[in-house]
């Protein structure tokens, strides 16, 4: 049934190299570098790593981040481009899937991503976050119901959803349904304090239990010096702090990883990927345990089109060009 029985798994817990692309790239490159001496099949990082989390959006009112939105403007990712090669050359090169958070821009607009590679260096999956939340609205676009699915890859099938999609049950439902195998979780961390960690924890082991999936999360983190970088304010660097949560959940819900709530670093952790099936014996909320009967989901999976061609009536040329046929003939 799986395609490997234990799956390496991998959440990276880093800090961004603040409004540089090249420079946080660096950083997830050595971060593969270094999974892969442990043999790792699958690393997650967190949510919008590259260049970085748009935190000015969330401290500083919409009137004064002109500077911080056009340089993240500037240092976003186009897919594809030389950056998706780049990641895509070293999942390829290491055997490794990739999942990347990024800043997305398409022409005008700076979309909120995430990115999967497969170990043939492929990018089978790009994904936008259908809802900004809160402050990220100013931010980026919304995206659309294309990206609400799990993709077939090496080690397995995989979906992904960012911060707070998850509390869409519907969004989660989605991915459900579509047999995930492994659940790559995103977040910005360094926010809001402990409270964060905690509902982050919460939310994702739940998941874990309600899908029967593996559950990687990965979050973001700052250093002192790069809050006060953010902004000078006293009162406006204490919200930048803590709320981080990277861990490794099995499907019973249960951490088979460490944990990291502070500080740099990469967790790991075996799938033994027999649990799926021990858990959904037992309860298979898209199988056995469902009633579609009285409850079901009506998702829109098209890609958002702003241009509709549609075919034009017969001009009359046409029209008088076509042979009439006579209703009395002698």
């Amino acid at each position: 049934m799986f395609k490997k029985t234990i799956v390496k798994a991998a959440a990276v817990q880093i800090a961004p190299v603040l409004e540089s692309r090249s420079g946080t790239l660096g950083k997830v490159a050595d971060a593969i570098v270094e999974a892969s001496k442990h043999d790792t099949d699958i690393i997650v990082f967190p949510e919008t790593l590259v260049p970085n989390y748009p935190y000015f959006s969330f401290i500083k009112p919409a009137v004064s981040i002109r500077k911080d939105h056009t340089k993240l403007y500037e240092e976003s990712v186009v897919v594809p481009s030389e950056s998706t090669d780049f990641i895509g050359s070293l999942a390829k090169e290491h055997q490794m899937v990739v999942v990347l958070g990024v800043n997305e821009r398409d022409k005008g607009t700076l979309y909120n991503t995430q990115l999967v590679f497969d170990t043939t260096g492929e990018l089978v999956l790009k994904r936008r976050k259908i809802t900004p939340t809160y402050h990220e609205r100013m931010i980026w676009g919304q995206g659309d119901g294309s990206g609400l699915k799990a993709v077939d890859t090496s080690i397995g099938r995989i979906g992904a959803l960012a911060c707070w999609e998850h509390y869409n049950p519907l969004a989660r439902f989605a991915l459900m349904n579509d047999n995930e195998e492994i659940h790559c979780s995103q977040f910005p961390g360094s926010m809001v304090g402990q409270i964060f960690a905690d509902q982050m924890e919460v939310t994702m082991r739940h998941h874990a239990l309600e899908s029967g999936c593996f559950v990687i999360n990965s979050t973001g983190f700052l250093h002192p010096e790069q809050v006060q970088e953010i902004t000078g304010d006293e009162k406006m660097q204490k919200v930048l702090d803590k709320g981080c949560f990277t861990a490794i959940i099995s499907p019973e819900g249960v951490i088979i990883s460490d944990v990291l709530t502070e500080g740099e670093g990469i967790v790991y952790a075996e799938m033994d990927m027999s649990l799926i099936t021990k858990r959904k014996r037992m309860m298979d909320s898209v199988g056995h345990y469902s009633r579609p009967e009285l409850l079901s989901l009506n998702i829109d999976k098209r890609p958002k089109n702003l241009m509709y061609e549609s075919q034009d009536l017969m001009s009359n040329k046409e029209a008088n060009q076509q042979e009439i046929p006579l209703e009395n003939s002698f």
